[in-house]
């Protein structure tokens, strides 16, 4: 689900307080948000509307919280609508019931009383999922004509030289389970090129889970991608399946890695390297097989080098590299990329027929875009909103008339430095000096370690 509002969305529960906010938390990310309190009604609103996300409760009756009514409303939404996107809410879940939805077809499960950032967060992986049905479908583009059907995730395309050789390696390594690291700058296309990955894999049939890592906080982390046992903290009510086990047999997408503190760190490497998980509040281990692709617009190497990252986590994800070139890099694509976000969005706003002339292709052509095609695509959903006589020209862009330039300097060269002999102090000082535990967590070898530590004169630990 791209930022903004986009799609419409079915609320069914028969508690109205739980309607209502969810009316109030949703209406920011769709454009219609219908609510419904009584379940015999939705076959009708599916005959009348068309959702993107159903958000159905498992109980209706008074006193019952066996799920049972929730899964015969399951079975009737995917005899109705097959390609429905179905998440399953209650109050009373089980593990089990839990399973039981997501084999009758639901995509994810959700734990009443919602949290905020976890309920959007859970709705954003369901719209993924719908969107790599709609992607499966859409045609493939040949000779630089576009299928314009909407998916979240379109074509890869492109015919600039910058990226032959980058969609020459997607090809040989998509139907390999290497782990790939993708590199690039924001915008660029880094979530795209994950998804083209998985669906020209052998696991395209199983999921594709992306998990944006910069957007969970700490504390949530490891409920999140492992998952956690009921019970396992003040409000685990019920048992959770973590994003690496609902990946099991397909991709999971780790996008914003070099977001991740060290130990996070560690807990991802010990996942990857043992392909199993632990949940909270558990001492059993839970068997998983993913096909790992993670991204960054981070400097990992030189992370590495300053110990902000592990070297052995990075070993272990960059099996083959990818780096998507920057916009300004691949101009020769700005033209065909702008054809296809003009027919989106003129579809999307109900514009059709607009066009753009040649003139403003080449101003967008000269244009650095810092941004990248993300900046692009904004650039032209503005223009096609304010759009008013069917045709667009150079007027209707407002870009910046010079580059924004990122200079490195010796001062920040010098904060690199410092930073790096901090993290090796601190984690000295945890481990009581201890240069074995230090270098473990550090993800070095002690003989690196005393070389740093020689390197920064640190002593009198």
């Amino acid at each position: 689900m791209k930022s903004g509002k986009s799609g419409n969305i079915l609320v069914v529960d028969d508690d109205k307080d739980v309607l209502f906010t969810a009316g109030l938390v949703l209406k920011g990310f769709f454009e219609k948000v219908d609510t419904l309190d009584r379940p015999f009604l939705i076959p009708e609103y599916l005959k009348t509307s068309r959702y993107d996300i159903i958000l159905l409760d498992m109980n209706f009756s008074r006193g019952i919280t066996s799920g049972k009514e929730g899964l015969e409303w399951l079975g009737k939404i995917l005899q109705i609508d097959p390609e429905a996107c179905v998440l399953t809410t209650t109050a009373y879940g089980e593990i089990n019931l839990a399973v039981q939805a997501m084999k009758n077809g639901a995509v994810d499960f959700i734990i009443k009383p919602w949290n905020k950032e976890q309920l959007v967060a859970s709705i954003r992986n369901a719209a993924q999922l719908k969107s790599q049905k709609d992607a499966q479908k859409t045609k493939s583009i040949h000779e630089g004509k576009v299928d314009f059907r909407k998916s979240r995730y379109p074509e890869l395309i492109s015919r600039a030289p910058a990226m032959s050789r980058i969609l020459e390696t997607i090809k040989t390594i998509a139907s390999t389970d290497a782990n790939i690291l993708i590199l690039g700058e924001n915008g660029t296309g880094k979530e795209l090129a994950a998804w083209t990955l998985h669906r020209e894999s052998l696991r395209s049939q199983k999921p594709f889970v992306h998990v944006d890592l910069g957007a969970i906080p700490e504390t949530l982390f490891e409920a999140e991608l492992f998952g956690h046992t009921r019970g396992a903290f003040t409000d685990a009510r019920e048992e959770r399946i973590g994003r690496f086990e609902t990946a099991s047999g397909g991709t999971l997408f780790l996008d914003e890695i070099g977001n991740l503190n060290l130990p996070l760190q560690a807990k991802i490497l010990t996942a990857i390297q043992n392909r199993e998980i632990i949940k909270i509040g558990s001492n059993h281990s839970v068997p998983v097989d993913v096909r790992l692709i993670s991204a960054t617009n981070m400097p990992l190497y030189q992370m590495a080098d300053s110990f902000q990252f592990r070297q052995d986590l990075l070993y272990r994800i960059n099996t083959v590299e990818i780096t998507i070139p920057p916009l300004r890099e691949r101009k020769e694509d700005i033209g065909l990329i702008t054809e296809y976000y003009l027919k989106y969005f003129s579809d999307q706003y109900g514009k059709q027929g607009i066009r753009i002339d040649v003139c403003t292709i080449k101003k967008l052509e000269e244009y650095h875009w810092p941004g990248n095609i993300r900046e692009l695509a904004h650039a032209i959903e503005r223009a096609v909103i304010l759009c008013k006589k069917g045709i667009i020209t150079s007027d209707d862009f407002i870009l910046k008339t010079k580059p924004a330039q990122a200079q490195k300097t010796d001062e920040s060269s010098m904060r690199v430095e410092d930073y790096e002999k901090k993290v090796i102090v601190d984690t000295l000082n945890k481990h009581n000096g201890n240069l074995s535990k230090a270098a473990e967590e550090l993800g070095i070898a002690r003989s690196t370690l005393y070389r740093k530590i020689a390197h920064f004169s640190i002593e009198n630990l």
